[in-house]
């Protein structure tokens, strides 16, 4: 390949780069206001709360990450990876942690690219400037979501878990327990079901309520798809007869 073909197939994939990078920031400007379910009233503010004190009564809110940029690293790398693995990715062995998480070539791939994405805006590894109580939520998650790679549900976690904001990421756990809430339409995805929900949960319970149905969806198999055992949520629904 000649140094002009390497030099027009680079323009073509910043171009591609950015306009993924619009699209990503159109839809998210579309849903800070309006859910993608306008006509869908679920969760009212009572159910939040019930579920909040449910769950608040086995688990534990957690603690919060204090580097952004580890943040964002760490939750890409533990996207498909199981916990062990992605212990050992915040150890320091990352290479090998990718590799056995899965995806490994896609997930450093990503990170080079975040790194350099980064690098590039601010002239060093760094988003400390994100911890910034002047910036708004809104800023924080333009800004995170403009970077290739990192989505809404990223970005997301991001902002809960070391910004410490309130912010209510949709991960395979959260969805998979709003559905049998009823929370979210049937025929949902996750990207528009965590735009609903960012609108319909109060902000003091976001963080919270996330935390705490991961560590639901994980460890309990009574929800779980033809799971047995008990489940708080699932007597909760039985109570109120939905």
């Amino acid at each position: 390949m000649t140094q002009l073909q390497h030099a027009k197939r680079g323009v073509g994939m910043v171009n591609g780069d950015d306009a993924h990078a619009a699209k990503k920031l159109k839809s998210l400007e579309e849903h800070m206001i309006e859910s993608p379910y306008p006509s869908f009233t679920r969760p009212t503010i009572e159910e939040a709360h019930a579920v909040y004190a449910l769950l608040a009564a086995h688990y534990t809110r957690g603690s919060t990450q204090p580097n952004v940029l580890d943040s964002v690293i760490g939750t890409i790398l533990s996207q498909s990876t199981s916990s062990q693995n992605y212990t050992r990715a915040k150890l320091g062995e990352v290479a090998h942690a990718i590799k056995c998480g899965g995806l490994a070539n896609k997930k450093a791939s990503t990170i080079q690219t975040l790194l350099k994405s980064v690098q590039a805006k601010h002239g060093k590894y760094d988003l400390q400037h994100l911890h910034r109580s002047e910036i708004p939520n809104g800023d924080a998650m333009r800004e995170l979501v403009s970077y290739k790679g990192v989505g809404p549900k990223t970005a997301a976690c991001v902002l809960s878990f070391c910004l410490g904001r309130q912010a209510f990421a949709v991960d395979t756990h959260v969805f998979r327990l709003t559905k049998m809430l009823g929370w979210v339409p049937k025929g949902a995805n996750p990207v528009d079901a965590q735009a609903h929900l960012e609108l319909r949960i109060p902000p003091e319970l976001k963080y919270g309520l996330h935390v705490m149905m991961v560590r639901h969806g994980r460890t309990c198999r009574g929800c779980r798809n033809g799971g047995k055992g008990s489940c708080p949520l699932k007597a909760w629904l039985q109570q109120r007869d939905l």
